[in-house]
C-alpha cells in the first residue's frame, strides 16, 4: 500500500525524459488536465444543475462535470520578470 496520499485533482504532472546526450535543454513539467467524466461511473438522475444562462457559459448542465482550467504555465512567465 503506498501511504504517502495525495488531494485529489484533476491537473496532473509529469516530467519528460531527458537523456544523457540529448543536445536540447529539459523541457522541466509538463502538465495536462484530465475531464471529470473520467471519474464518475454512471450519471445519477436528479443531479443538480446550472441555471439556463449559467450552463451556456460554463458549456455543461451539470456541474459535477464541469472543471474550471487554469493555465499552469501563466504563473511561471510571471515569476520569470
Amino acid at each position: 500500500m503506498n501511504s504517502n496520499k495525495s488531494a485529489f485533482t484533476t491537473l496532473k504532472a509529469y516530467k519528460p525524459f531527458h537523456g544523457l546526450y540529448d543536445p536540447c535543454r529539459p523541457i522541466g513539467i509538463k502538465y495536462y488536465s484530465t475531464p471529470p467524466h473520467l471519474y464518475i461511473g454512471f450519471q445519477q438522475p436528479n443531479m443538480p444543475q446550472f441555471s439556463p444562462a449559467e450552463a451556456l457559459k460554463k458549456g455543461t448542465l451539470w456541474p459535477a462535470f464541469w472543471d474550471y482550467y487554469e493555465n499552469p504555465y501563466e504563473g511561471k512567465k510571471r515569476d520569470q520578470s
